[in-house]
């Protein structure tokens, strides 16, 4: 089975980077996205905490540039 998830949101952390023992980056963080919505007139806001992992690379570059309240759109697949 496949998964995608796409979510736009802000770091809520600095990201944590990490190295295996190969080697290979590890950089951990977290995103809050959130949305407004109405409810019978009454206007709302659901926020939604994300933890997220880049491999590789991609980890490296996340931790060069991003930094806690950076604006992120991450696409990737979730994992159960």
């Amino acid at each position: 089975m496949y998964n995608k998830v796409i979510l736009v949101g802000n770091l809520t952390r600095d990201i944590e980077l990490r190295y295996s023992q190969n080697g290979s980056a590890i950089a951990k963080t977290a995103i809050a996205t959130s949305r407004k919505f109405t409810v019978n007139g009454e206007k709302k806001e659901e926020t939604c905490f994300v933890d997220i992992t880049f491999f590789g690379r991609s980890g490296e570059v996340a931790n060069q540039y991003l930094r806690k309240g950076s604006k992120i759109l991450v696409e990737g697949t979730t994992k159960f």
